[in-house]
């Protein structure tokens, strides 16, 4: 089974699976926005304990968040590089043309590599205690303002819900692919850059055969069951805002205040 933890659901009795999704997906949203008005080291070490705090709550082990964050580790990576190598400022080390290894730039590669792991952990714990219907009810009932607009919110909805459902079945498929591929006899990570890149073709093709169909079954279940993509809907599950929802959103509020002091002490 594939390794990447986010977009998976995992029954529990904690104290984040019994909060309602909306004011887990308010609260979520609003951390990775306030994430980027850290400035300096006090301010990332409360977000990082706020961060731990959380995941406790989840009564998730650690370990799952560990084997959740490694199939992105290169990913970020390679963002924190091209952060190091291309942000100039303060005291420079190295400088060989466009390419700048200064104090400032190393400083900035470590800030965003706290943010993009605090982002896929908080976004994991969401989906870790959040059941996939729930999410999307929530994600409908706050996309309900944009009405208004005339956009389509009951579409939007149920298609960002399955795209998220279906990331980890996607991920696990590619990993049977590329076991079927090993079995074979085919090695990857092995050769020039193009032999790297020929090898994925046969992963690329079948997966993306396989996304199709599974498409096709969604779509085949869906009409069967009579979904109308116009059409007013009620929800079977009704979603209720309690009183440790309400807690939840006033503890970010007492997190902001608190991330402005800690900006405010160095």
């Amino acid at each position: 089974m594939n390794k990447l933890i986010i977009g998976r659901y995992l029954p529990g009795t904690s104290l984040l699976h019994i909060l309602d999704a909306r004011a887990k997906l308010i609260a979520g949203f609003y951390f990775i926005f306030i994430l980027f008005f850290a400035e300096d080291w006090p301010a990332y070490i409360l977000l990082w304990a706020f961060t731990f705090w959380v995941m406790h709550l989840s009564g998730v082990h650690f370990k799952t968040y560990i084997r959740g964050v490694r199939p992105l580790i290169w990913l970020i990576l390679f963002t924190v590089c091209l952060q190091v190598l291309f942000t100039a400022g303060g005291e420079i080390y190295f400088e060989w043309g466009p390419v700048t290894i200064s104090q400032f730039g190393i400083v900035s590669g470590i800030y965003i590599f706290f943010r993009f792991v605090m982002i896929i952990f908080i976004s994991t714990v969401i989906t870790l205690t959040t059941k996939p219907i729930d999410l999307t009810e929530a994600i409908h009932f706050l996309l309900k303002p944009l009405r208004i607009f005339k956009i389509p919110v009951e579409e939007i909805s149920i298609m960002l819900s399955i795209a998220l459902r279906f990331i980890p079945n996607l991920l696990d498929e590619t990993q049977k692919i590329m076991d079927a591929q090993k079995a074979r006899g085919t090695e990857f990570g092995k050769g020039s850059l193009f032999q790297q890149m020929k090898t994925l073709v046969p992963i690329f093709l079948p997966l993306f055969v396989s996304s199709l169909n599974r498409a096709e079954e969604v779509a085949n279940v869906m009409e069967v069951r009579g979904y109308q993509p116009n059409a007013r809907r009620s929800s079977f599950r009704k979603l209720r805002w309690k009183w440790a929802d309400t807690l939840s959103l006033v503890i970010m509020i007492f997190l902001t205040v608190g991330l402005l002091i800690m900006n405010t002490i160095v």
